[in-house]
């Protein structure tokens, strides 16, 4: 029978610091608002003297939420594009997943994090998010055919950030159907170009994508 030995002080420091981000992130998507170390504290089930041992600050503690959440965000949608094999929908795989995510709970994390964090502390980790999606995006355009990946990546991107530039304002619901009617619209533009089914359109999801 193996034997079970207990967690080192490493691996449990390391329990404990997800445990507080986690509930950092939940916090602001839930709540719309930068929470105080108490409220997270009492969220992870924590003394908030024992948090003091992980975090100095609030200010300390959402740089780690920053640090934390723009490499899980790419994440989601470097999978969605895995999730699919044909290049051009792995191209429409990131539109609807980047659109999908900031018009849903993570709109409001990302929405708190850019008002009440620094611009420095925002600039490298908002910097890195989009070169670690530029990559898979550019070799799906290429691998789709387009002999011009990068521009058309580029292209592919404002797109986006422009059908999307009002949910940052608005509620969540309002944000969802905003998110879904800027699904619809890309999917009229970039459909075509890809060679998707007309069915696309409908929802702004492309045929055999789970919806979410």
């Amino acid at each position: 029978m193996p034997r079970i030995t207990a967690p080192t002080v490493a691996e449990h420091r390391s329990r404990q610091r997800r445990a507080i981000l986690d509930a950092a992130r939940a916090h602001l998507a839930e709540t719309g608002a930068a929470p105080t170390l108490a409220e997270v504290a009492a969220r992870a089930g924590l003394a908030r003297s024992s948090l003091y041992e992980y975090f100095g600050s609030r200010e300390e503690l959402l740089a780690a939420v920053v640090a934390d959440v723009f490499p899980a965000w790419a994440g989601t949608v470097v999978d969605a594009m895995r999730a699919v094999p044909e290049p051009g929908r792995q191209v429409w795989a990131y539109v609807e997943a980047n659109v999908v995510l900031f018009a849903g709970s993570e709109r409001a994390v990302a929405q708190v994090l850019t008002s009440v964090v620094e611009p420095h502390l925002l600039a490298g980790p908002v910097r890195d998010f989009h070169q670690s999606l530029q990559g898979p995006l550019v070799a799906a355009l290429a691998a789709f055919g387009e002999p011009d990946p990068a521009s058309v990546a580029d292209i592919v991107d404002s797109m986006v950030l422009r059908a999307t530039r009002d949910v940052w304002t608005l509620g969540p619901d309002e944000a969802r159907r905003q998110g879904d009617a800027a699904l619809r619209l890309l999917a009229r533009v970039l459909g075509p170009y890809l060679g998707l089914d007309a069915s696309v359109g409908d929802g702004g999801r492309a045929p055999g994508h789970a919806s979410g």
